[in-house]
């Protein structure tokens, strides 16, 4: 039996197959090759269009097919991974009405803070755990506001993965991890949130509905059975955001245990059992992969928007003859400290961490005789590594203090200077797997099939590859604090 994984990334769509029984890869793709476009009609918006995602996802799906490695009509549960907190609304031919307005558009700040100003005084952050923010729900009063026309047609509104399941089933449907991401879920009731749709006007009718995690989401259609060469009898078993799905994908589901990315955006991700909530809403809580009414399975979830597109817009504003590897290569050859340039990487869209401010992309301390390309390339890396350490010392106001931190050998975590860098200026040791958030949506399917006898047996294949122990303290923490200085400099402008 061959297991499906899917992944939605805002810079493409990555599929993998797994096979059942080793649990090993047979066989990954991306599609496409060059990153995915987004749509910026107005700064601080983003949209990507959906019916893009479904022409990728099944290009992909035909491109793994097309290696000869497995029989396609084997596969008989199929996941879905997403980039988190994006609006996809469809009528009632189950066509998109507008493109999907994804996880970094900034458009509806306003919205979520005038709302909890209104909230303040109510139980919300206890029951919510989090502001309504910028999230889904006050993007979709956004288009009531802004779109009435649009709004008026709308016959459900989906998470970025829920679209993607119902292209592959016909069926629309969420679970309790989605909705939360949408500051939608009332975890003291344990049900959808009367109050925030009350406070947007919002229909419940619109939502789509609520299933646990690991469910049969709904079988697949036979048109696209065939045209995918997937058996008629295949499921779509597990549906989860990227970084729960990236938590889960490192066997990381009890409280205590921390995962970590680093792609696009860049994310700590620590499960708690404790209904935990910052009460500025910098750092966010949601329902994990395994939260029930009964246990509180929650991650508490810090993203930095501005991370790996970072290291992407400095390659291709200086280095795009050099492929990743040569980069890296060269940055690692200058001094930690990149001789005294500064990078602050905060320019896509509001950062919630920074309290939703726009504080935008900083390049400090250029001397145009001293400075090299090579020089630019760590100091935007060592930038990123102190955004992180920014965003933990959040959650350790919070409580969180994590003893190691899980990540996947991948995106900037392949780079020795971030990995570097990262330990030593958060001070904790970092164990890097051979995995990725398309493997652990395998996986997920499996577990939502119920094809595997307890849960280790999922992760038995997962292999520990490199454990990056913390060095250079004293200097990490002097350059950091000299980062802090100028970022708190812009935040007080």
């Amino acid at each position: 039996m061959l297991l499906l994984g899917i992944d939605l990334g805002t810079s493409s769509i990555k599929v993998s197959v797994v096979d059942a029984q080793t649990k090993k890869r047979i066989v990954a793709v991306q599609y496409p090759e060059t990153e995915a476009e987004i749509l910026s009609v107005q700064q601080g918006w983003a949209e990507q269009d959906p019916d893009k995602w479904w022409s990728f996802t099944k290009t992909a799906i035909k491109k793994a097919n097309s290696f000869g490695l497995y029989d396609p009509k084997d596969i008989v549960a199929i996941g879905v991974a997403y980039q988190m907190h994006g609006l996809v609304l469809v009528g009632a031919d189950k066509r998109p009405l507008r493109n999907a307005i994804i996880w970094c558009d900034s458009r509806a700040v306003e919205i979520g803070k005038a709302a909890m100003e209104e909230l303040q005084n109510t139980d919300f952050l206890t029951t919510h755990l989090n502001a309504p923010g910028n999230f889904t729900a006050s993007k979709l009063a956004w288009v009531k506001r802004n779109e009435p026309e649009i709004y008026a047609k709308i016959f459900k509104f989906m998470l970025p993965g829920d679209y993607l399941g119902m292209c592959l089933t016909g069926e629309i449907n969420s679970n309790v991890s989605s909705i939360s991401e949408g500051i939608l879920w009332n975890f003291k009731e344990n049900n959808l949130s009367k109050t925030l749709l009350s406070q947007y006007g919002i229909d419940s009718a619109l939502v789509p509905d609520i299933f646990p995690v690991f469910s049969n989401y709904g079988t697949i259609q036979r048109n696209i059975a065939d045209e995918l060469g997937l058996s008629p009898q295949v499921i779509v078993s597990y549906k989860a955001g990227d970084q729960p799905n990236n938590a889960l994908s490192l066997n990381v589901f009890e409280a205590g245990e921390v995962a970590a990315t680093a792609g696009t955006s860049g994310v700590i991700y620590a499960v708690t059992d404790q209904l935990a909530y910052d009460k500025q809403s910098r750092v966010n809580t949601f329902a994990h992969v395994n939260h029930k009414p009964s246990q509180n399975n929650l991650g508490v979830l810090l993203c930095i928007n501005g991370t790996g597109i970072q290291n992407s817009w400095i390659k291709r504003m200086t280095a795009s003859a050099y492929d990743y590897s040569q980069i890296n290569e060269q940055a690692a050859a200058i001094p930690i400290g990149a001789e005294g340039i500064f990078v602050l990487p905060f320019g896509n869209g509001a950062e919630r961490m920074l309290n939703d401010k726009m504080v935008h992309a900083h390049i400090e301390g250029l001397d145009f005789v001293r400075h090299g390309q090579a020089h630019l390339w760590r100091a935007a890396q060592e930038g990123i590594s102190f955004a992180f350490r920014y965003g933990l010392d959040i959650l350790k106001e919070n409580g969180i203090y994590p003893q190691v931190i899980k990540a996947g050998n991948a995106n900037l975590f392949l780079s020795s200077v971030f990995q570097e860098s990262f330990a030593g200026v958060t001070n904790v040791p970092v164990e890097l797997y051979d995995n990725d958030g398309s493997v652990g949506a395998a996986l997920g399917a499996g577990l939502g099939a119920n094809l595997f006898s307890e849960r280790e047996e999922a992760f038995s294949g997962l292999t520990r590859k490199k454990v990056i122990e913390p060095l250079h303290l004293e200097r990490y923490d002097e350059l950091y604090e000299n980062w802090k200085k100028k970022l708190e400099q812009k935040l007080s402008n």
